[in-house]
């Protein structure tokens, strides 16, 4: 929106000539780095302005977590702190993407839509836990039918919109980015072993994100640390995101050049601040909870982004943290079921080293500095071609 009016009528009207220092200033508009940083900037303070209010208003609906009562005895106090802040989330995100970035962009609206809907898919199943007094909320064949449809709409997306006309630059390649290999020289598509065809990347984007959006959920246990890594995480997409839109930095690293993608630098950047917003009232003692709505649309986004910038590969590399929190719950339950033994003292993996004797606030700051150490992982690999 402000893209518009500052850039396209402001500045092209009375700065493009020179005739006022004041209005040609305003020509750093258009570089999607000036707009990133300030989208980051904005969402920050709408979560910081807006956070305590969302949390008034969460707590005269009665909007209270129920606490597992198998999990830490620590946790027991928690009982009734707000949840479904992930609203404040979704809010600060959207408004800060819409003010920012140039709203022309199929992809954008793709990362926002999908985002949207698994925030969704989350709150209905808050809302019917908290309001319907049903403990395990939606079931988790519902849970699932949901996600199975919005990734099947961001691949109808792909596949009906953004490859229509066929000859378009905007055609999504419908092959797969792996990490470590170099591209091939030819440019037909068809050709590459990378290449998977549309009907085979429909069950890997749906693979994907019901992947990212329940692994965020999962890890989401501990005051500050979903969101915490959701930070760290969302840091090193913007960079990859921006890198994978420009050009130059797209052909020197030998990425899949998606020049469309560039707004989605900004639309992750207003993730990068709206989680530092929320951290302020997340962080220990938690005054607020995420809740489904929050850890479902996070990862939906994480997923959306890496499948829309060819990055879907070096997905478990940024949210490094979230795959070990998912897979610790699986390995648990498969343990169980074979041999009617659990692996850990309690799953996901975060409760395991609280039972073990960790402090709640010490286990979020390890897990913090491996996700900043998977982050660093995934910006190296850049050059691991």
């Amino acid at each position: 929106m402000l893209y518009y009016f500052l850039y396209e009528i402001v500045f092209k009207q009375y700065g493009a000539g020179g005739e006022s220092y004041i209005f040609k200033g305003l020509n750093v508009i258009q570089y999607v780095t000036f707009r990133t940083a300030w989208a980051v900037i904005t969402a920050l303070l709408i979560s910081l302005l807006l956070g305590s209010k969302v949390i008034k208003k969460l707590e005269a609906l009665k909007f209270g977590q129920e606490i597992r009562e198998e999990g830490p005895e620590s946790h027991k106090a928690k009982k009734g702190t707000p949840t479904m802040g992930g609203v404040l989330i979704l809010g600060s995100v959207f408004v800060s993407t819409v003010l920012w970035a140039r709203m022309d962009s199929l992809y954008l609206w793709l990362a926002l839509g999908a985002t949207t809907l698994f925030g969704l898919i989350g709150f209905a199943d808050d809302y019917i836990k908290i309001v319907k007094k049903r403990n395990l909320g939606l079931t988790g064949k519902q849970k699932l039918l949901g996600q199975v449809i919005v990734a099947v709409g961001v691949w109808g997306a792909l596949y009906f919109v953004a490859n229509y006309p066929l000859n378009s630059v905007a055609n999504y390649p419908w092959n797969i980015s792996i990490p470590f290999i170099k591209a091939t020289a030819d440019p037909n598509p068809f050709t590459s072993i990378s290449w998977v065809g549309p009907w085979v990347y429909l069950g890997f984007i749906i693979f994907i994100l019901l992947g990212s959006s329940n692994a965020v959920n999962l890890t989401d246990g501990l005051d500050g640390l979903a969101i915490s890594v959701t930070f760290i995480a969302m840091s090193a997409l913007t960079g990859l995101t921006y890198i994978t839109s420009d050009g130059r930095w797209a052909e020197y690293l030998d990425l899949t050049h998606k020049p469309e993608a560039a707004e989605l630098t900004i639309f992750c950047g207003a993730m990068v601040g709206a989680s530092l917003g929320f951290l302020w009232f997340n962080a220990p003692k938690a005054e607020v909870f995420m809740g489904d709505v929050g850890s479902l649309a996070i990862g939906g986004a994480l997923g959306t982004v890496a499948i829309l910038t060819k990055q879907e590969f070096m997905l478990p590399f940024v949210g490094g943290v979230f795959i070990i929190e998912a897979l610790s719950v699986m390995i648990q339950v498969t343990s169980f079921k074979l041999t009617g033994k659990r692996v850990f003292k309690m799953s996901p993996i975060h409760h395991h080293f609280e039972l073990s004797g960790w402090k709640e606030s010490k286990v979020v700051f390890r897990f913090v500095i491996i996700a900043i150490l998977f982050a660093l992982l995934s910006l190296s690999t850049l050059k691991l071609r």
